[in-house]
């Protein structure tokens, strides 16, 4: 079957070796990302949440759709992953309705998570949890679009006791649902990796790297990963930046947080020269 260029392309990037997707949060940093020669990026809703004033998971569903338009609009060439959350609905029916309007937008993949965004019950039930991602895997395949489903069971985040172990059961549940790329965000060590590269029985799994634990891109390919994204890490990475350095002026009336800053070089020209090269 044929798919669009970019699916194609993302599909193919599953297949060998292991890639980074960096996650921007605007158009700039996107074309920021394409510009160091990243092959594919993914979106971040925490990343994009702080834009707007708002915690992650508190972003409305049309607002969030279109913020990934944005994004697959911004890099044309490369093909854009979808952090689309828990598919913005509990029932089966409503995260495949969701989920086509995802797709609508032209991403190449999109995630659907298993957290239900309340403390008291944070994971869906096990049962609830896999019929989501048939729901969703069904929902893809209707739209004849190739799109790579990724399931992602947030066990680590979450808080549950034993994660990993919850993780490996929902993982080999969701890649016998149908799901193309399988994730569990939180593990930080080679051995958590090739628990979960295990589980997905031969399925491509992406990494969350959101912090410096001692794995470098070699090390988690070496564990089995194909794919590894950064969450909102870079979006964080800047905020720590900016609120440093406004605590400075508002506390001491210091501007020692701009210390580091340099003049806007490198990016005035870049998006100059990169505004005229997509005109």
């Amino acid at each position: 079957m044929s798919y669009s260029p970019r699916v194609e392309t993302f599909r193919k990037l599953h297949e060998a070796g292991c890639f980074v997707m960096p996650n921007p949060w605007d158009f700039g940093s996107a074309r920021w990302l394409r510009g160091q020669g990243f092959k594919a990026l993914a979106s971040t809703s925490a990343g994009f949440a702080f834009t707007q004033g708002r915690a992650d998971q508190d972003v409305p569903r049309d607002a969030m759709l279109a913020h990934i338009a944005e994004l697959v609009k911004a890099v044309p060439d490369l093909p854009v992953n979808a952090d689309f959350e828990n598919g913005y609905a509990d029932t089966p029916d409503g995260v495949a309705a969701n989920v086509k309007l995802c797709v609508a937008t032209g991403v190449a993949g999109l995630s659907i998570e298993d957290a239900t965004g309340r403390a008291e019950d944070p994971l869906y039930p096990f049962e609830l949890a896999v019929e989501r991602i048939r729901a969703a895997r069904k929902a893809v395949d209707e739209t004849g679009s190739g799109v790579l489903l990724t399931a992602r069971a947030e066990c680590f985040l979450t808080g549950h006791p034993e994660p990993l172990k919850e993780a490996v059961r929902r993982i080999e549940a969701y890649a016998a649902a149908g799901a193309d790329v399988l994730y569990a965000p939180g593990p930080k060590t080679a051995e958590e990796i090739r628990a979960i590269v295990a589980a997905a029985g031969g399925r491509p799994v992406n990494v969350l790297v959101y912090g410096d634990y001692g794995l470098g891109v070699a090390d988690i390919a070496a564990a089995g990963a194909r794919r590894i994204s950064i969450g909102g890490a870079l979006a964080r990475a800047a905020w720590a930046a900016f609120i440093e350095a406004t605590r400075l002026i508002a506390e001491e009336g210091s501007f020692r947080g701009f210390a580091g800053n340099g003049p806007s070089a490198p990016l005035n020209p870049f998006f100059r020269d990169d505004l005229k090269a997509r005109s």
